[in-house]
C-alpha cells in the first residue's frame, strides 16, 4: 500500500510538454527574398494568399485583404508560390 507521502499526482507522472521546431535557414532566406510580394502558401490547414510583410525564423506575417493580417508558422507551410 502507498502512503499519502509517497503518492504521485497525475501532474507529476506526466513528462513536461516541449515543442520542438527546427529552423531551416534556407527556407527563411527564400521567404525573406519574397518580402513585399504576393504569395500563396499551402499549409497543413489549407491554402492562404497574401503579401509577405515580415519573416522571422519561425513564422511569416502576411497582409491579407481588408486590412487583416495572418501569422503563419513556417513549420506548417507545405509549399510556397509567388503570385
Amino acid at each position: 500500500m502507498v502512503s499519502p507521502a509517497q503518492a504521485v499526482s497525475p501532474a507529476q507522472s506526466v513528462a513536461p510538454y516541449t515543442s520542438v521546431s527546427s529552423i531551416d535557414p534556407y527556407v527563411v532566406e527564400a521567404l525573406r527574398r519574397l518580402t513585399g510580394r504576393c504569395v500563396c502558401f499551402e499549409t497543413t490547414r489549407g491554402g492562404i494568399e497574401g503579401t509577405i510583410i515580415d519573416v522571422k525564423p519561425d513564422h511569416v506575417l502576411l497582409q491579407l485583404s481588408h486590412n487583416r493580417q495572418a501569422c503563419v508558422r513556417i513549420a506548417e507551410i507545405v509549399w510556397t508560390m509567388p503570385l
